[in-house]
């Protein structure tokens, strides 16, 4: 349906696109990648406004989740803005937000002996004012951190990063090639090249790498 072509790169500047409803009243999301209407393989950002609730569904090729804002809950907890988590295949829960929240959300998109569940709390990265890599998964090729850039570091030289790279800005401002890509945009590049990434000044950045 909408960008699921992998050989093609992808730039959305996701401030521009309109929130679109779900099935579930006060629940809102901005597609960006997408197989089907309401299953297979979706990335997507997601708002919960106050008090909105999700049905209770399962994952039969997992969920991969951070919160850029408010506190997002489930039967296993409240996680608050830069927690991290992964629920794997054929995992279920049933979402809430008492206060609403905003997701960068994948599903549908691990390996199928990926069985890992993970969660990591706010780690101190989110208010760093540091240059900062931190790892967040890793399995088979694909692998995922968190990254801060300050003063235009090139800190991420130390990832030796493969071909195949998709990042979402959540604050700052970065260059790639002609594309000036600042807080709120995703890139999806199945050609990545190094050289033609700078930080003008600072940049905070989901980035994963070897798989799409």
């Amino acid at each position: 349906m909408l960008n699921m072509d992998f050989a093609q790169a992808v730039f959305i500047n996701t401030n521009k696109l309109d929130w679109v409803a779900s099935p579930m009243s006060g629940v809102f999301r901005k597609p960006l990648a997408r197989e089907d209407a309401e299953r297979g393989h979706a990335t997507s950002l997601v708002k919960y406004e106050s008090g909105s609730v999700f049905r209770p569904h399962p994952h039969p090729l997992g969920e991969e989740i951070f919160v850029l804002s408010g506190v997002f809950s489930d039967e296993k907890g409240d996680f608050k803005a830069g927690s991290y988590f992964r629920n794997p295949p054929g995992s279920s829960h049933a979402p809430h937000s008492h206060d609403g929240c905003f997701l960068f959300v994948k599903l549908h998109q691990f390996q199928s002996s990926d069985l890992n569940q993970v969660y990591i709390d706010t780690p101190t990265i989110w208010s760093s004012t540091l240059s900062e890599i931190l790892p967040l998964y890793e399995f088979g090729m694909e692998r995922v951190w968190f990254v801060r850039i300050q003063n235009g570091e090139d800190i991420l030289r130390e990832l030796d990063l493969p071909a195949s790279v998709e990042l979402f800005v959540i604050s700052g401002q970065a260059e790639y090639g002609s594309l000036k890509i600042s807080s709120g945009a995703w890139l999806r590049e199945p050609r990545f090249e190094l050289d033609h990434w700078t930080v003008p000044s600072s940049c905070f950045i989901w980035l994963k790498s070897g798989h799409f």
